[in-house]
């Protein structure tokens, strides 16, 4: 058995045809103890592309219900120590997974993310690193009020957090990723890595980029939701 503590990490599918290069970049972690969890979420499409890894996977198929339903269906079924999400069309580096615990386990934070490159349809990187560095809690809470720079498929937290918190809101279609960081902010501390570990791919069938009207208007939705609980905590933060 491995000493290392069991990470589980979860791909949304939805008729994605770059699934097959998302899961080959789990499996060629240098990290050994990850489970891959793909939660088919009603595709129609591009379900061949998991056949030659279905002995290296748990599949699970259901019913269309968005992102943050798959994301919640895979936690359920997880049964490692911490989450990872992989978007089906991005790319893991190989020392991801690794660099992400040690860091966790250095700082004693139970959630991590890192930065990123852009990347194109073809794979080809197209930008310098995309990273935002804090130079305090407080910056990180202002920034956080105003938008998103943690990128969903950089982080790696401990399960505990959806314990104590709940999981992906699925009211939000397209803002999941952020409700969650703005409820998990006040309570628990983050670290983060400036080496870019993952490849996010910019294509025209993105889902930020057809959706992006109805992005906004939830981005909206989800800051004023937490507007109050984060102004406190950044008041704090001041005072300290």
């Amino acid at each position: 058995m491995s000493e290392e503590p069991k990470v589980s990490v979860i791909i949304p599918f939805y008729n994605c045809p770059y699934v097959d290069r998302a899961i080959q970049s789990v499996l060629g972690q240098s990290y050994s103890n990850i489970e891959i969890i793909v939660i088919d979420d009603g595709s129609t499409l591009w379900m061949e592309k998991l056949e030659p890894f279905k002995d290296q996977i748990i599949y699970i198929r259901k019913s269309n219900g968005g992102t943050a339903s798959a994301l919640n269906k895979g936690i359920e079924a997880a049964t490692g120590i911490y989450f990872a999400w992989l978007s089906a069309d991005d790319l893991f580096h190989p020392d991801k997974i690794k660099h992400q615990m040690q860091m966790l386990k250095s700082t004693g934070t139970s959630f991590n993310y890192t930065a990123y490159y852009y990347i194109n349809e073809q794979g080809e990187r197209i930008s310098e690193t995309i990273s935002m560095i804090f130079n305090s809690r407080a910056h990180l809470i202002e920034t956080m009020i105003l938008g998103c720079p943690v990128n969903g498929s950089t982080v790696l937290l401990h399960m505990d957090i959806f314990r104590a918190l709940g999981k992906f809101n699925e009211k939000f279609l397209y803002t999941h990723d952020y409700d969650l960081w703005l409820r998990i902010l006040p309570y628990y501390a983050w670290s983060y890595i400036e080496e870019p570990l993952l490849d996010y791919r910019v294509h025209n069938e993105m889902g930020s980029v057809i959706h992006s009207e109805e992005q906004k208007k939830e981005i909206e939705r989800v800051q004023a939701r937490h507007h109050r609980v984060l102004s406190r905590l950044l008041l704090k933060e001041r005072r300290k």
